[in-house]
């Protein structure tokens, strides 16, 4: 098993962010890395953010949190990342997106060091493919936001070695996650049973058997769920439940796992939910208005 002390994160928008969070909060020197300084620096400050509303909280102490940031380190050229002993890629849910990142980092990699991808629906071992390091490449799928949701999916590719999946579980372990194996399927555990739900949600909405209103309240009081689905889709954003559809459709091959074409519909006008001010809510008053 390698031994991690440092590692690379590529990617500082909502998850890359949160990993680096969790990481340096366990005690590991992290790099940040993105593609531009602007970028970092709004990763920083909602790393920042998030710390100091756990330490109102009294989740973490003032010096864990002071310790934490001083291990986060900006990195803004991409080849600082490969003096890491693990660098976990979490750039948006696309995958030439992410191959062209794997392919620029290659030739900055130390012998050692293992790659991760935080996809949620990608082939591992169609990203480890264009590494030279196949069998030093795992998925590890962080659940957002990642200072509090406790799983991480560990996902190996075909090539994957028993020893960094060892490692992987034990890295992920550190961060008081608790790990759970999922085989190099389309969207994986998680994934393959929850946006399957949030598209068949958008379908209900569509053929007009609810309102939003009505299905969310209808799944948060009928099934005990505490966001109801449209909600929910406009938290992942809706962007990325279309790319994971679109992985199932395409890779599985199967009439179920057809996209909603009101799903379609929102994307392309670039309602993707709240970190667009619109999806199946309207965020930009006070309270969240259905768009519905």
């Amino acid at each position: 098993m390698v031994d991690i002390r440092t590692v690379g994160v590529i990617g500082a928008g909502q998850m890359g962010s949160g990993i680096a969070h969790v990481v340096a909060l366990a005690g590991y020197d992290v790099l940040l890395h993105d593609v531009s300084a602007e970028r970092i620096a709004q990763g920083l400050a909602l790393i920042e953010k998030n710390m100091t509303r756990q330490v109102s909280r009294n989740i973490i102490e003032h010096t864990a949190m002071d310790a934490a940031m001083g291990r986060i380190k900006a990195a803004p050229e991409l080849q600082s990342i490969g003096t890491t002993d693990l660098a976990i890629e979490a750039a948006t849910e696309n995958e030439e997106t992410k191959k062209t990142i794997f392919r620029a980092l290659g030739p900055h990699l130390g012998a050692d060091t293992i790659l991760a991808s935080n996809t949620s629906s990608i082939s591992i071992t169609r990203l480890a493919s264009v590494t030279d390091r196949p069998d030093r490449f795992i998925g590890l799928h962080f659940m957002n936001p990642v200072p509090v949701m406790k799983l991480v999916e560990i996902i190996r590719g075909i090539a994957t070695g028993p020893a960094t999946y060892e490692t992987a579980v034990s890295f992920a372990q550190s961060l008081g996650k608790t790990t759970s194996n999922a085989e190099d399927f389309p969207a994986f555990i998680v994934n393959r049973v929850l946006v399957p739900m949030i598209n068949e949600a958008i379908y209900t909405l569509y053929e007009g058997v609810g309102t939003v209103d009505a299905i969310d309240t209808a799944m948060k009081l009928g099934a005990n769920h505490p966001m109801g689905p449209l909600e929910l889709g406009d938290f992942i954003g809706l962007d990325t439940v279309l790319s994971i559809m679109n992985v199932l459709y395409e890779g599985l091959a199967d009439s179920k796992y057809r996209p909603c074409p009101l799903l379609t519909k929102y994307v392309e006008a670039g309602w993707l939910g709240r970190k667009s001010g619109r999806g199946f809510y309207d965020y930009r008053g006070a309270v969240p208005v259905p768009t519905r």
